[in-house]
């Protein structure tokens, strides 16, 4: 029997610090959600990951998402990267279930 995890959107993993890579497809998606040339969104909102080998949005001084708005608001939510959007089921980091509200579903069909 598999588990899934049904996101509360509490924003905690929104705030964890670490990379959250974004590849062109989700560039310009991002872009467009927020009216933006391709070009201006990546010189704002992005930087190079440290192996340079790609993009990573930026994060703010305290290492949260530049994208989180209040307590947990995203400012992207229609156009997330994937890596946002498959967290915690296809990805997730030590440790997670001690920040992460999500609820597990068992469900022997997933």
């Amino acid at each position: 029997m598999a588990s899934y995890y049904q996101c509360q959107r509490c924003g905690n993993c929104c705030r964890w610090p670490g990379t959250v890579r974004v590849s062109a497809e989700e560039t310009d998606a991002i872009a467009a959600h927020l009216r933006l040339a391709p070009d201006e969104f990546i010189s704002r909102y992005t930087e190079l990951l440290p192996d340079r080998r790609g993009l990573t949005l930026r994060s703010t001084p305290d290492g949260a998402c530049i994208f989180l708005e209040g307590k947990n608001h995203c400012a992207i939510q229609g156009a997330k990267p994937r890596q946002c959007s498959g967290f915690p089921n296809t990805w997730n980091f030590p440790g997670w279930r001690d920040v992460c509200e999500a609820t597990e579903i068992a469900d022997a069909a997933l």
